[in-house]
């Protein structure tokens, strides 16, 4: 299957930063993934490595164990799925710098994104963290060192005084810790090539790339999730690469997570363009010139966002994408109808087989028929809360005529309501309020199965709970109004009257 693929590695990006699923979880989708045509992960693990010794309080609260880590690399193995670990070492640093403890190593001392590049700690540090991983994956031959979207390098005030001096730049800047991280992996684990993400690389002029001798140290991942990709532009940025020294380069697609921070369903026709358009410049280039794919599946857009699409959720996309890229030549005709947007009868059997679902839709993020893939329950009932709960609550409470004539926002603050309204409102929103309840509690039971708690609490709390008390505060508010409005105990006495 992958003599005629355009990429010889398919990996598969978990990243779990957010909503980790559980190992059990993972045992029910690795073969699935290798099945869709991947043949390697890249794991994300940022807090939920098993990190030791003074690095222990990096460790999330549901964080794995190392002999769930080695569970998962063996999982991986039993499925022909090549692991990868990655380790930010540079941006994307606030899982480690929001910690007192090492909070004097930020860049800028007011934001944790960054890791100061001139403190000898920051090397230490990183190289520390990069050492107890590789430990846990011995014979990686690959170590991503992250270094993407380095925000606020050069103004820290170390890197300030260190710019005034001579040729000093802030590509010099960032390069010199690249080659510090990558010549620390090389060291120390000489059969492990380190990954970067190249977004720090592009606008490096040609000839400082090349004397700086990070291409003979690393292999840069090119990234892009768009829907329309400039294939021409990747083409010419590859050839600079190459004319830099890089031995070997990488793309970076996305299945999920690159659309919305808050997005919870994704938009599987923008991440098949995108496949079909890294087709394009895998077809545009020298025959192997790209060594792999990466198939990001963002969690969050960084440590402090909010969650995206959940990996279940995220599934069909996935089975979409790499079936695209097992069967989609750069040049042939299934490339050409995706492009013209559509998707091949053939290939679309293909990945309804894989995911047991009777109709799947590119164009909609709805699929017909609950499916029979791992977590296609949660897919279900996260697309039933996403695409109908907060429409349904809306259209109660902001287009139903007896609420919005008769117990409006005004009418609720006072607790004023004609007795006969009770009627008209009270049934409907119990109603409402019992279905979704139930599915809830439905989806809560689903989610417990492939999440820990605290992933499950955020999601709930940010997708469902303010849906729900909006319905729950009318149904009080309608009880103080009528409870306010009932008549008196005894409505045939007066004041002053002998009985």
């Amino acid at each position: 299957m992958s003599g005629s693929a355009p990429f010889k590695m398919r990996l598969v990006h978990l990243d779990l930063k957010g909503a980790p699923p559980k190992v059990s979880y993972l045992s029910e989708v690795f073969p699935l993934f290798h099945a869709l045509g991947a043949n390697g992960l890249l794991i994300e693990y940022e807090d939920m490595f098993p990190y030791e010794g003074r690095l222990r309080l990096l460790r999330a609260k549901h964080a794995y164990s190392p002999s769930e880590v080695t569970e998962i690399l063996h999982l991986a193995r039993l499925s022909k799925l090549e692991v990868i670990p990655l380790v930010q070492t540079f941006g994307h640093m606030e899982f480690v710098l929001k910690h007192a403890a090492f909070a004097h190593l930020r860049e800028v001392a007011f934001f944790p994104n960054t890791l100061n590049p001139h403190e000898a700690e920051s090397l230490a540090l990183v190289g520390a963290m990069i050492d107890q991983v590789l430990e846990l994956h011995r014979g990686a031959r690959w170590l991503h060192i992250g270094c993407d979207e380095v925000y606020y390098l050069g103004e820290g005030e170390a890197s300030r005084q260190w710019l005034q001096q001579g040729q000093n730049n802030q590509a010099k800047l960032c390069l010199s810790h690249m080659r510090a991280v990558a010549s620390h992996v090389l060291a120390r684990h000489s059969s492990t090539t380190p990954l970067v993400w190249d977004d720090m690389l592009r606008d490096i002029p040609q000839d400082q790339l090349k004397e700086s001798e990070v291409p003979q140290l690393v292999e840069p991942v090119l990234w892009d999730y768009g829907a329309d990709l400039d294939v021409h532009s990747k083409v010419l940025l590859m050839e600079k690469y190459r004319q830099c020294g890089f031995p070997r380069l990488w793309a970076a697609s996305a299945f999920k997570g690159a659309t919305g921070a808050s997005q919870t369903l994704p938009p599987v026709e923008h991440h098949l363009r995108n496949h079909v358009q890294w087709l394009q410049v895998a077809g545009s280039g020298p025959v192997d010139t790209l060594q792999g794919i990466i198939l990001t599946g963002w969690q969050r857009y960084d440590h402090f966002s909010v969650l995206c699409e959940l990996l279940p959720v995220g599934i069909p996309s996935l089975a979409t994408c790499l079936q695209t890229l097992i069967h989609g030549g750069p040049s042939d005709r299934f490339c050409l109808w995706m492009v013209s947007g559509g998707f091949t009868e053939d290939a679309k059997l293909r990945v309804e087989s894989f995911l047991g679902v009777s109709s799947l839709e590119i164009t909609d993020a709805v699929s017909e028929g609950a499916g029979s893939f791992p977590g296609s329950d949660i897919y279900t009932l996260v697309m039933q809360v996403s695409l109908y709960l907060h429409n349904s609550v809306d259209t109660l409470l902001e287009r139903n005529r007896y609420i919005t004539g008769w117990f409006s926002p005004y009418h609720r603050r006072r607790k004023l309501i004609h007795p006969i309204m009770i009627q008209h409102i009270k049934p409907e929103a119990l109603s409402l309020l019992s279905r979704w309840s139930t599915l809830v509690q439905q989806l809560e039971a689903a989610l417990q199965l492939a999440f820990y708690p605290d992933a499950i609490e955020e999601w709930l709390e940010e997708n469902v709970h303010p849906s729900m008390q909006r319905l729950q505060g009318l149904l009080q508010d309608l009880g103080e109004a009528a409870a306010h409005q009932a008549p008196p105990a005894n409505p045939g006495l007066d004041k002053g009257r002998d009985p």
